[in-house]
């Protein structure tokens, strides 16, 4: 099992979690879908629920609330890329022309975190970790296996991960306008424009992906379940994937990944 007990380096993702107006109804949903396992935490957290699978953690989720006057986050799915100082990650995202939504702030003795959006209107999460690495499983079935960034303007956010996180852009050979993105030469996330099958409308944004033994089947778990599939399961070069979203609006990629060559 591809368990994970030490930081990620700076720049890797790290954690995602999910901001859902019903926050149970969103546990039993993936729980459902994926087996894991989670309940509303305690007052002092917020009621964040930290799911695991398999005893370890692997995402989380928490029920959205308005703060400030403003109006509740959108039912979306964040990705965190780790870092070894926050605050001095919150502000070379100002100096490349970002922005910090959230400003840096401890949580408990876990680890200090914001929220920012790079110049092209992708949002993201920044975690410090103290106590808590973040996901402590990945790269198996029912656990986060992938992060994508789909950019307005590629050139603009591969300059902005570059200057903040020292994240590398290097173009796949065989996928045309797909860049992976490299932290210390090895690949933790990829990039791509946006499709032209979204929506005109669609903002930038970080997809997560979780890895599946059937992707077919999972699809048809998470529709039985209320959700929908927004691209039907397809083979591509990294496996068999579709792109759905929770009963209550979440988007997130599904992938059967391609067996790993022996040799």
């Amino acid at each position: 099992m591809p368990e994970v007990t030490s930081p990620y380096p700076p720049g890797t993702p790290c954690w995602v979690d999910l901001a859902a107006p019903d926050q149970k109804a969103a546990i039993d949903f993936y729980s459902d879908v994926f087996g894991w396992t989670g309940e509303i935490g305690p007052p002092e957290t917020g009621g964040y629920s930290v799911c695991e699978l398999h005893g370890n953690p692997v995402a989380g989720i928490m029920a959205a609330m308005a703060m400030g006057g403003q109006p509740p986050p959108p039912t979306v799915w964040t990705t965190y890329l780790a870092s070894a100082d926050a605050d001095a990650t919150a502000q070379a995202v100002r100096d490349a022309g970002g922005t910090v939504l959230m400003p840096v702030m401890d949580v408990m003795t876990l680890g200090r975190m914001c929220i920012a959006a790079d110049p092209t209107g992708a949002v993201f999460g920044i975690w410090q970790p103290v106590d808590f690495p973040g996901a402590g499983v990945v790269n198996e079935h029912s656990a986060l296996i992938w992060n994508e960034l789909n950019t307005t303007e590629r050139s603009a956010a591969s300059a902005f991960y570059q200057a903040v996180f020292g994240i590398e852009s290097v173009p796949v050979e065989g996928a045309d306008h797909y860049y992976a993105l490299h932290v210390d030469g090895r690949p933790v996330g990829g990039m791509q424009p946006m499709s032209e099958q979204m929506p005109p409308d669609t903002p930038s944004h970080w997809l997560p992906y979780f890895s599946v033994p059937d992707t077919d089947e999972t699809v048809d778990r998470v529709t039985a379940a209320g959700g929908a599939a927004l691209q039907r399961p397809f083979d591509m070069m990294a496996g068999r994937m579709a792109v759905v979203t929770d009963p209550q609006g979440a988007t997130f990629a599904v992938i059967r990944p391609q067996p790993v060559a022996q040799g």
